[in-house]
């Protein structure tokens, strides 16, 4: 499944489904929770898996709700048909394996947002357990901040405080270490175009392989970001193509550099994304 570009829908929007569509993203996250009232988690629910028996280019996944709501069985009933559940203030392995347990043998792929919970940012290197269940793991920086009395997660430049600076390379490492995607997080300035081309370009450039947008106008640059560059990607193969030509070489020289298996490794995945 790839997932540069995942971008949130409210479910109780349809008008707005076919619209998202035509963005570009390479998933959309239908939204059954934040972004839906109590009142209309129903209609909502009736929405989302009317647009779920029809075929589509994106990959369509359906948050649900929290595993303590009245609403998530419900929800897992929708999401089954889903090619993915985003399942919020996921707390470890456990709580995939729980999701699972609603949603029956035919679970789709979870993306856990995994950092939603002050117990949650202990348990963000267990999803290893579960990886073969996954479809990577994201973070949020706005949960949080309320569960634990904060008064923001960022600085008046909008750059991050050092908790969620903590919680954000933990996330990343929890998800490599797990062996799936690392999904950085929204970008709420939906009118700087120029701050979500810096903060994308930063994820892509720490180790992030997608981003999950709020706003169609926030896909194209969400995509170019996490897009290998063309020129990447012929350095990429000609490291793959050294070391074939060399397969008892632990490292060699290519063009006045040094380069070892760390760096085969890296080529091999900047590979793998580009040809999606």
């Amino acid at each position: 499944m790839r997932l540069r570009s995942l971008l949130f829908v409210p479910g109780d929007r349809p008008d707005r489904f076919e619209k998202a569509l035509a963005s570009g993203a390479d998933a959309l996250i239908l939204d059954l929770e934040d972004s839906v009232t109590a009142e209309r988690k129903g209609v909502a629910r009736e929405a989302v898996a009317a647009f779920l028996k029809g075929s589509h280019d994106a990959n369509i996944l359906v948050r649900v709700n929290p595993l303590d709501s009245q609403w998530v069985a419900d929800d897992a009933r929708v999401a089954r048909a889903a090619d993915g559940v985003v399942l919020p203030k996921a707390e470890s392995a456990a709580s995939v394996a729980a999701l699972a347990d609603l949603t029956g043998p035919d679970t789709p792929s979870v993306l856990p947002i995994a950092t939603e919970t002050p117990r949650a940012v202990f348990t963000l290197g267990d999803y290893g357990a579960v990886a073969d269940r996954l479809c990577g793991l994201t973070w949020g920086a706005e949960d949080l901040p309320a569960a634990i009395g904060a008064a923001t997660s960022r600085h008046d430049d909008g750059s991050y405080t050092d908790p969620y600076r903590m919680v954000r390379a933990l996330t990343l490492f929890g998800a490599h270490a797990a062996g799936v995607a690392a999904i950085e997080t929204v970008y709420p300035a939906i009118k700087d175009p120029d701050g979500l081309g810096r903060y994308a370009a930063a994820g892509a450039r720490d180790g992030f392989t997608g981003m999950m947008a709020i706003h169609p106008a926030q896909v194209e640059a969400i995509n170019r970001a996490f897009t290998p560059a063309p020129e990447a990607v012929v350095a990429a193969r000609a490291i793959v193509a050294a070391f074939a030509a060399s397969p008892g070489a632990g490292a060699l020289q290519l063009d006045g550099r040094m380069v070892d298996a760390p760096h085969l490794k890296q080529a091999k995945a900047l590979i793998a994304r580009a040809d999606g």
